[in-house]
């Protein structure tokens, strides 16, 4: 009985002497792992640097391909191959400018809302980039263009009877683009197309005025024609919006501010306003 409990006794001693020889040993296969994993991460590291490079490449090459598509005018290739690259490689070298080119490439395609998309995701995210010019002014032309359909192109309808649409958003849009980056290279058409706009905007804003006038609503129709003068100044139907504001000025009583305007209106359209507007 007496060796049994000395045995008994002393099996916690050998125990313990165990425990700290697997724990050394296990230590040691750890290291091992450790600098196997180590081992292999750089290996892949180095094979990933070269898949890189091809990567990279391929993009370029994929990049260059879509513009030569749009050089050529087959805008749907280049959208299509421009959609790839930005949904598999959203953060390539490439990136911020394939959404300017995919803005462009919508346009040209007829996709104004995705063109507007676009443009506006690209100024979002890039408020600083020396190029956000250029974001603005394909915005404002996506708008112009969606503003004249096909069928009023076709059949050439007075495009000034019906609501501009699109047409107020084009006019701020390139307003604001010219007048954040003046010396910007597409200013001078934004110039150019703030000029049709505005009269056209203006000459709208005459045919609600008239609508109003003929229905005897003096007040709408004053505010309308006031709008015309003071929103779009310049426009080519000055002569009219001046002409609509004295009737309605004649139609409420208040003759003295319609002799007044009208005295504004001959001093500075002498040779127009005996005339009738003519909507072009």
């Amino acid at each position: 009985m007496h060796k049994v409990k000395q045995t008994i006794l002393a099996d916690p001693i050998n125990l313990k002497h165990i425990y700290k020889a697997l724990r050394t040993r296990l230590k040691g296969i750890r290291r091992k792992f450790f600098l196997l994993a180590v081992a292999a991460l750089l290996v892949n590291g180095c094979g990933g640097s070269e898949e890189e490079f091809d990567l990279n490449r391929n993009i370029r090459e994929a990049y260059i391909d879509a513009q030569e598509a749009v050089e050529v005018g087959n805008y749907r290739k280049a959208i299509g191959t421009f959609e790839a690259l930005q949904a598999r490689f959203p953060f390539s070298q490439f990136a911020t400018q394939i959404q300017l080119e995919l803005s462009y490439a919508y346009y040209k395609d007829s996709r104004p809302e995705q063109a507007i998309d676009a443009a506006d995701t690209f100024i979002r995210e890039n408020p600083t980039h020396s190029r956000v010019d250029y974001a603005m002014y394909i915005k404002g032309l996506a708008y112009f263009e969606s503003g004249q359909s096909f069928l009023e192109r076709l059949f050439r309808k007075d495009i000034n009877k019906r609501p501009p649409r699109d047409g107020e958003l084009a006019f701020s849009t390139l307003s604001r683009m010219v007048e954040r980056y003046p010396a910007s290279p597409y200013a001078a058409d934004a110039q150019q197309r703030l000029v049709y706009l505005k009269n056209r905007l203006a000459s709208y804003e005459n045919e609600v005025a008239q609508f109003y006038l003929e229905r005897e609503a003096y007040i709408a129709a004053l505010n309308r024609a006031k709008t015309a003068i003071e929103v779009y100044q310049g426009a080519d139907s000055g002569a009219e919006s001046l002409r609509i504001i004295i009737r309605a000025y004649e139609g409420l009583g208040m003759n003295k501010l319609a002799n007044d305007t009208r005295r504004v209106l001959e001093k500075n359209f002498s040779n127009t306003h005996n005339n009738p507007i003519v909507y072009n």
